[in-house]
C-alpha cells in the first residue's frame, strides 16, 4: 500500500506508546519493527519520539508523566473525528469518562482522551496539519486494532453509537467495520480479572514465528504464542520488555 495520505472519520489513525523507559523502547521496537525514529522536543528537557517506517510516521511514544506513575505501559489508539468536541460530548452522553480534553496540540491537531464504559482508554483525533499515521497495513506498521471486553455487548453497543461502526459477530469475535473498511475487533477479554478492558494494537509482519523470536530475544514476553486463525493469517500477543502489550500478525 503506498504512504497513507488521510483517515476517514471513524478509522484508526495513529498509536502512541506509554512508557517508563523511553531508551529501551526505542531500542526494542527499531530492532523488532526496523523503525527509525524522530525525536522532537517538548520543553522541561521531554521528548516526544516519532517512530517512522520508510521514511512515514508509523506512532509515537513518550515518557509517562507523575500522573502516570505506577501505570503499566501502554499503547493508546486514536480515532479520527470531524470534531473532538462533539464526539466527547457524545461519548460522555454514552456512559464515557473524559481523561483528558478537549485540547489542541499545537496546530497538529485536537484530541481527547476517553475511558468507555468499561474502562478501556481511547483516543479521538481531529486532524489539522497531522493526519496520523503515513504508513499502515505493511509489514512493521499498525494493521488492526483489537478491543479486549470484559462485556462485548457492552462494548458493541457503545461504538457503535459513538462512531458508527458496524459490527459483524460471530460466537467468539465481532469484526469492526467503518463504512466498508474492516478496521479492528472486539473480543471477549482473557486477561485476569482485575484487569480493565483495554485496546491492543497489531503490526504487520512478513513472518510471525520469526518476528517473536526478535523480540523474545530482546526481552519481549509471549502471552499468546504463534497460532494459525483459518482464513486470516498467523498471529501471536506479546508485551515489550517495559510491560506494554501488543500483537505481530502475518496476513494470509
Amino acid at each position: 500500500m503506498p504512504n497513507v495520505t488521510s483517515h476517514a472519520p471513524g478509522t484508526f489513525c495513529w498509536i502512541e506508546l506509554a512508557t517508563d523507559d523511553t531508551g529501551g523502547a526505542k531500542t526494542f521496537y527499531s530492532r523488532l519493527f526496523g523503525w527509525s525514529v524522530n525525536e522532537i522536543p517538548m520543553g522541561e528537557a521531554e521528548v516526544y519520539f516519532i517512530f517512522q517506517k520508510n521514511g512515514a510516521d508509523a506512532a509515537a511514544m513518550y515518557r509517562q508523566g507523575k500522573d502516570q506513575e505506577g501505570a503499566r505501559p501502554n499503547w493508546l489508539s486514536y480515532v479520527c473525528v470531524t470534531d473532538a468536541d462533539a464526539v466527547t460530548e457524545k461519548a460522555k452522553a454514552l456512559g464515557a469518562g473524559v481523561l483528558s480534553g478537549p485540547f489542541d496540540v499545537g496546530e497538529f491537531g485536537r484530541m481527547t482522551v476517553l475511558m468507555d464504559p468499561q474502562g478501556a482508554a481511547v483516543a479521538i483525533w481531529q486532524p489539522k496539519s497531522n493526519i496520523g499515521v503515513g504508513i499502515r497495513d505493511e509489514a512493521g506498521s499498525l494493521c488492526w486494532n483489537e478491543l479486549q471486553a470484559r462485556e462485548p455487548e457492552v462494548a458493541r453497543t457503545f461504538y457503535s453509537a459513538l462512531f458508527g461502526w458496524h459490527m459483524k459477530i460471530s460466537p467468539e469475535y465481532t469484526e469492526i467495520s467503518a463504512g466498508d473498511q474492516a478496521i479492528g475487533g472486539i473480543l471477549t477479554s482473557q486477561a485476569p480479572p482485575e484487569a480493565p478492558s483495554h485496546w491492543m494494537p497489531y503490526f504487520a509482519v512478513d513472518d510471525c514465528d520469526a518476528s517473536v523470536e526478535t523480540a523474545q530475544s530482546l526481552g519481549a514476553a509471549i502471552y499468546v504464542p504463534p497460532m494459525d486463525v483459518p482464513n486470516v493469517g498467523r498471529f501471536a500477543v506479546v508485551a515489550d520488555p517495559q510491560g506494554a502489550m501488543f500483537a505481530v500478525i502475518r496476513l494470509n
